[in-house]
């Protein structure tokens, strides 16, 4: 277990806000590249202002986004981590991780519903390509986090136990509904998360972050670890 513990806050639209997670040491920064999304950060931002962000976690998320452009913003906006939230596959995974720059990681979303034979399938899936490659780690953290249509942000927690079924053999992300309410639930799990990903509980609109609420949380999550 990591004892230092680890946030990301997703959803990042505003850049005095953005700041004062920098000085509070969040260690990751998500920005949202998926266009359908109500925290699209090119709504705000631009690549370049997003490159001139002084921070080594900023994390790119893309859903089901092609290889090139993922490349292109990576480049433009000095990303750290690619985080793909849809339903790519192992093969495109893969081809990501050959074209990409090695210091750039990867951070694989594995969306958990109400199916549990769809949920062991997702999860089957995406470890076999950890334990199957060679000489190559295509995947640097997994991420858990609620499934919906709308691919994340629902403020839903999904059944945690189904982590406990499994051996998760890289470090992970635990993404969904996560709150000051449900933080003590972590000790259930007995494999524990490497980091916590907060964005819809902790807003007062879309891509608008209530900061003081999140110091509180970094906070208590620090207490629960």
């Amino acid at each position: 277990m990591n004892l230092q513990p680890q946030l990301k806050v997703c959803g990042l639209t505003k850049p005095d806000q953005i700041q004062e997670l920098i000085s509070m040491n969040v260690d990751f920064l998500g920005f949202i590249f998926y266009e359908k999304s109500p925290r699209y950060v090119l709504n705000h931002l631009n690549l370049k202002e997003i490159s001139m962000i002084d921070h080594q976690g900023k994390v790119g998320v893309f859903v089901n986004e092609e290889i090139d452009k993922i490349l292109n913003i990576v480049q433009q906006a000095d990303l750290n981590f690619v985080q793909l939230h849809g339903d790519e596959s192992n093969d495109f995974i893969t081809e990501l991780r050959q074209k990409l720059n090695p210091k750039v990681g990867i951070i694989k979303a594995i969306r958990i519903g109400n199916d549990t034979t769809e949920n062991q399938n997702k999860i089957t899936q995406i470890f076999d390509l950890q334990q199957t490659a060679s000489n190559l780690q295509p995947i640097t953290f997994y991420l858990f986090d609620t499934d919906s249509k709308a691919f994340g942000g629902t403020g839903k927690q999904f059944d945690w136990n189904i982590l406990n079924e499994f051996h998760i053999p890289i470090p992970y992300f635990l993404s969904g509904g996560i709150s000051e309410e449900n933080i003590g639930n972590m000790k259930t799990l007995k494999q524990q998360p490497f980091a916590l990903d907060i964005n819809s509980k902790f807003e007062t609109e879309p891509g608008n972050k209530n900061i003081n609420r999140i110091k509180e949380f970094k906070i208590l999550y620090q207490q629960n670890r």
